[in-house]
């Protein structure tokens, strides 16, 4: 009796250890240093003097152009886009403000430093605050503490904002740029300082490595899958494509060819296809056609990209002179990261293949969306699974420290998949394939969407009144007829 009594004893404390020393890991562990990093889990810096951060509007009694080109980008419509809003109101009901803030952190630096953001919405907030990543947030990036994080690497925010200096006077403003500044760079209104980080991946590596706010798991790993792949080597950076042309792209990409100085443009151009097709929508029932039409070319140009980015080939495999299977190889050809990246567990790129007979006769079909948009479970998806700390799959970024799938396709790579085929004896087949893409499965944009903030009239502003089915964008195809 006394030796079970023991036992249990002993067993009581080793569980009772084992318990402490896993919570004492997950609190110590890369634990974030706030007097590094205030902001916390948001790794921004700000070096707080009188000056202040300059409104886009007043970038562009100068610079009218590039004021243009970032209207209605990406950048601009950081905070105000409706899914990240839908996304931010259930982080802050379900994990509280202080973790929510981390998202803050890149889609409006500005007001998050200044203390604007009190949560989700967009109702009595600053001019400043709305215009999510601007033109002064960017060119006020005076360094990076990327090597300082809690994962020694670019995360979540970690730049160091610095609009200007306090002056013996009035406040100094000063402004970083890529380019070496003229004698009326900047005027009476601001300093110019070249800036070689402006020209660097690492500059967009801070919001586009985005890991879990306590363990630091990298979640989106959009800045590694380029720092590891051919563009990095080639020294083509995220600039050198997603702030050309089109066309500037394809050469970028294909020649790994930087663009010249004057071909580089602030449209920050990406495959977010949904959100200009949104704001289009807005800018329509608002009665702004120059800001319709300004996004409507964002959106061509993103489609573009998409149809550029990846291409498909088809090989059939035989085995004792028997067609047995095909193999659809999918090609990354001209994204400079992963295919699918940023958001992998919730984004979609899956193959459509269809393989019909001589007659016309479908024999073999999969990956075909229905009537409710939602996808068969047997296809073949590029994308990841998270799973959270009980290794339980989630999709919400704050719940997910761990992957428990990862299938995307790195630069210049590609991946096979094969199915399974045969044929009648003397007859031909032949095999259509498809690489579909769409932003998310329709029940999450759903839930996203109906999770917008109440000041957010979905039908006021945008003219939904129930969540359409999303656009889907064939991003490349082919067909191969395999004879007798």
């Amino acid at each position: 009796m006394r030796q079970q009594c023991f036992l249990v004893s002993l067993l009581a404390v080793l569980i009772g250890l084992f318990a402490g020393g896993v919570a004492q890991s997950r609190d110590t562990y890369m634990k974030t240093d706030t007097s590094l990093y205030p902001y916390a889990p948001s790794l921004l810096q700000w070096e707080k003097s009188s000056a202040d951060f300059t409104p886009p509007e007043t970038c562009a009694d100068c610079h009218p152009g590039k004021f243009e080109e970032w209207t209605g980008s990406m950048h601009a419509l950081a905070f105000k886009d409706p899914v990240y809003q839908g996304e931010l109101n259930l982080a802050v009901k379900e994990a509280g403000h202080a973790i929510a803030r981390q998202c803050e952190g890149c889609h409006t630096p500005a007001a998050v430093v200044k203390g604007e953001i009190k949560g989700a919405g967009l109702k009595g907030l600053s001019d400043m605050a709305l215009a999510g990543v601007s033109c002064d947030v960017c060119h006020s990036i005076k360094g990076h503490t990327h090597w300082q994080t809690p994962y020694r690497q670019p995360e979540n925010g970690s730049l160091i904002l610095s609009p200007g200096t306090d002056g013996p006077e009035e406040p100094q403003l000063t402004k970083y740029g890529p380019n070496a500044p003229d004698e009326y760079c900047g005027d009476d209104f601001h300093q110019c300082v070249e800036s070689s980080l402006h020209k660097s991946s690492e500059l967009c590596a801070s919001c586009h490595q985005v890991s879990h706010h306590e363990t630091h798991t990298p979640l989106e790993e959009t800045y590694r899958e380029w720092k590891n792949g051919p563009y990095a080597t080639a020294n083509i950076h995220c600039q050198d494509c997603h702030m050309v042309e089109t066309q500037t792209f394809k050469r970028s990409a294909d020649e790994l060819k930087k663009p010249e100085p004057g071909e580089y443009h602030h449209y920050f151009n990406g495959a977010n296809f949904l959100l200009y097709y949104l704001t289009e929508l807005a800018a329509k029932r608002a009665g702004d056609e120059e800001l319709a039409e300004n996004v409507h070319s964002k959106y061509t140009m993103a489609v573009e990209r998409l149809q550029a980015a990846a291409s498909l080939e088809i090989t059939p495999v035989f085995r004792q002179k028997k067609l047995a299977e095909i193999k659809v190889r999918v090609k990354n050809i001209r994204a400079g990261h992963n295919l699918t990246t940023s958001l992998t567990n919730i984004r979609q790129m899956w193959l459509e293949v269809t393989a019909t007979d001589n007659k016309g006769n479908i024999i073999m079909t999969t990956g075909s969306v229905d009537s409710h948009g939602k996808l068969p479970k047997d296809i073949r998806m590029f994308n990841s699974h998270t799973q959270d700390k009980n290794l339980k799959f989630t999709l919400k970024p704050w719940e997910a420290e761990s992957f428990s799938k990862n299938d995307t396709i790195p630069p210049k790579g590609y991946k096979d998949v094969y199915y399974g085929l045969s044929r009648e004896p003397g007859t031909s087949v032949t095999v259509e394939a498809r690489l579909r893409y769409r932003q998310a499965d329709q029940k999450v944009a759903e839930k996203l969407l109906g999770m917008v903030p109440g000041d957010i009239h979905l039908e006021a502003v945008y003219g939904i009144k129930e969540i359409p089915a999303l656009p889907i964008i064939d991003m490349a195809s082919t067909r191969v007829v395999i004879h007798k």
